[in-house]
């Protein structure tokens, strides 16, 4: 906690808001989209969704193939717990709303399905979507899985098992608009995911990776991610990073207050 209320400081005092922003496209993503307020109809789809996460006490075994939680003691688990300290926060949910309300993205790939409260946000965002998850953990997916059957939540692919595997299947002649990194929390990890994705990308292509200040190790693969040669605007908001590859653009990095 000290780690990140550190970390935390350090960029309130690098970042700023819309003003100094020269870029058009940027400008529009913070004054359009960071800014604007979230559908209140949707925050509330998503909320009566994450209520039944919730309400659900069953315990669950989870396997952990990241860098393991700095919650939970054991692997045996409540849901209502995991959707409350780990799932996606109301902030997060709200503001990837909006994300994805401002860029459409057709097909929609997520590293870490989790209990599919991420993949709740993205698809009430845009019904239209069409969206593969990835989540590690069987009986995680499992409640995933159930979760979106009963909201009717369509054209959703929960793919199970270890990402060194699903990804390249998932992947496999295909092209995503957006992909949400929330699987292992660590450099090796984050940048294998990048390198092995990066095919898939198209001018328009979003990525949003999750707790690029985790610790040491995913700040030092954020600055990695920066760097690549294909990476042309990363935005870091401090609980993301995210990355945009269009060509047009000057290579510029910001890092903004939300």
């Amino acid at each position: 906690m000290i780690y990140l209320i550190t970390e935390y400081l350090k960029f309130l005092v690098k970042s700023s808001n819309q003003h100094g922003v020269h870029s058009p496209f940027v400008y529009d993503l913070i004054t359009k989209c960071f800014y604007k307020k979230t559908d209140p109809i949707l925050i509330n789809l998503f909320s009566k969704t994450k209520q039944q996460l919730l309400d659900n006490k069953s315990f669950i075994k989870v396997t952990d193939f990241g860098a393991g939680s700095k919650v939970f003691k054991n692997n045996n688990r409540q849901i209502f717990k995991i959707a409350k300290i780990a799932g996606v926060s109301n902030k997060k949910a709200k503001l990837l709303i909006r994300l994805i309300q401002y860029f459409k993205p057709k097909n929609v790939l997520e590293i870490g399905t989790s209990l599919g409260l991420g993949t709740t946000a993205i698809k009430i965002a845009n019904k239209e979507s069409n969206i593969i998850t990835l989540e590690g953990c069987p009986e995680t997916s499992n409640v995933a899985n159930q979760l979106f059957t009963k909201n009717n939540y369509k054209n959703i692919q929960v793919i199970t098992g270890d990402f060194k595997d699903t990804i390249p299947k998932a992947i496999k002649n295909q092209q995503f608009d957006c992909i949400y990194f929330d699987g292992n929390h660590t450099r090796k990890d984050t940048l294998h995911y990048f390198n092995t994705c990066i095919d898939t990308i198209n001018n328009n292509s979003v990525w949003i990776f999750d707790d690029i200040y985790w610790n040491d190790d995913m700040k030092e693969a954020w600055t990695e991610i920066k760097n690549h040669k294909k990476v042309k605007v990363t935005v870091d908001i401090f609980y993301w990073g995210i990355v945009f590859f269009r060509k047009e653009q000057e290579k510029e990095h910001f890092k903004i207050r939300v």
